[in-house]
């Protein structure tokens, strides 16, 4: 089949490696100049497990601060009806437990599995690491994320509550005044740098065959018959499917096909850090559950990751929620990373439904398949949702049960 893919982030790049396996003539439409440069290009970098991320499940992690100056979930001028649909629609999910929590953590074990045979097939070295630690400070933080650990448990992943001293020895860079109760070691966690893995992806495919239109932007999409166009173009494009990946405002092109879907930017905040004493700098990745942030080592860099926003469009970066980045990494691993020079520092927008999972499958028009709407998860769930994505296109059954995260939820 000739199939175009809308989108070259994490999504759309996996999604392309896996149907151009499949033997199908893909071409691959971004309209930034480089593939993974929007909610691919500076990731919290957590591959599996899902549900003990900063930004879990709605329903299965630390509750969620809307007010005050520690606020975790921030909100700020210029939001719509829409947004506010979305956030009460999000509290619902929360309060009844509604998001598909099982499968959406199976999906992220079969996602890893995949990336690690698609990183052993190619030699792809994404500074990968293993193991995570949760950050516990009292018996209350432990209670609230006890949902999230039955479904870690229930999918098949080890998670041990382990002693403060115990923890001081897997990330020995932990700063022995900071205030630790106890912590939850999960061994079969994984890490790595998502846009360093989609670039040697992309070199990996095009041994495939597959052609990149970069600095594209597709304007329409067209079912009867299946066509894109292309701005600057004069005439459509036909393919015989079309995967939408993008990242980008999804609503656009969705809209005019009659699909509807809840989806909002939730904004998120990293910051990258080259190291300044690998003793002091964590080993692999740990999670402060309390302030949902993470900070994850990436070969020679610590990334923090945590903040959350739903905002207007043109909003500028919250200092506040920087500097708690910036406060957590220097509690937890003083002098283990060089704050004052070489930093880098991104906020992203990444759509979400208010279930927080994906919308992964047919659309309901005939050749348009979608692909999207990871939200937070994206790089964690991306090679496996690529490879049910090309099954269902295949009409193969995919090895992985998508149930829950389907157009026909919404």
């Amino acid at each position: 089949m000739k199939i175009a893919i809308v989108g070259a982030g994490i999504a759309g790049m996996t999604t392309a490696y896996e149907l151009a396996r499949d033997g199908h003539d893909i071409t691959v439409f971004e309209q930034r100049s480089a593939v993974a440069e929007e909610a691919s290009f500076a990731t919290g970098s957590l591959l599996a497990p899902l549900l003990p991320s900063a930004w879990a499940l709605p329903g299965f992690g630390q509750p969620l601060r809307l007010w005050g100056a520690d606020a975790t979930l921030r909100m700020k001028g210029g939001l719509s009806v829409a947004h506010l649909a979305w956030l009460r629609r999000w509290r619902q999910t929360a309060l009844r437990k509604k998001a598909p929590a099982m499968a959406l953590e199976a999906l992220a074990r079969y996602s890893q599995t995949r990336l690690e045979a698609m990183a052993a097939r190619h030699e792809l070295d994404f500074e990968a690491v293993k193991g995570r630690l949760l950050l516990l400070r009292n018996e209350a933080e432990l209670a609230a994320i006890e949902p999230a650990l039955q479904i870690l448990r229930d999918t098949g992943h080890a998670v041990h509550q382990i002693t403060p001293e115990a923890a001081r020895k897997l990330e020995p860079g932990l700063h022995s005044e900071t205030p630790l109760a106890a912590a939850l070691h999960i061994p079969g966690a994984s890490a790595g740098n998502c846009r360093l893995f989609a670039h040697m992806l992309r070199q990996a495919i095009q041994g495939l065959g597959v052609t990149f239109e970069l600095n594209a932007t597709v304007e329409r999409i067209s079912s009867n018959p299946v066509a894109i166009t292309v701005r600057g173009d004069t005439q459509a494009r036909h393919f015989d499917a079309v995967v939408l990946c993008t990242g980008s405002a999804p609503a656009a092109l969705m809209s005019p096909l009659g699909l509807v879907l809840p989806l909002v930017a939730l904004h998120g905040y990293t910051v990258s850090a080259p190291l300044r004493e690998a003793t002091h700098a964590p080993v692999a990745s740990v999670t402060d559950v309390a302030q949902h942030i993470n900070i994850t080592r990436l070969g020679q860099r610590v990334r923090v990751a945590g903040g959350a926003e739903l905002a207007g469009p043109g909003a500028a970066h919250h200092a506040p929620t920087l500097q708690r980045l910036y406060s957590a990494v220097n509690e937890w691993f003083p002098g283990g990373v060089q704050l004052s020079a070489g930093v880098q520092i991104w906020r992203g927008a990444r759509w979400m439904t208010p279930d927080g999972a994906p919308v992964i499958g047919a659309s309901g028009i005939p050749g348009i398949w979608l692909n999207l709407a990871h939200g937070s998860h994206g790089w964690a769930l991306a090679c496996g949702s690529a490879r049910a994505t090309a099954d269902l296109i295949a009409q193969r059954a995919p090895e992985v049960s998508l149930e829950g995260l389907g157009m026909r939820r919404f």
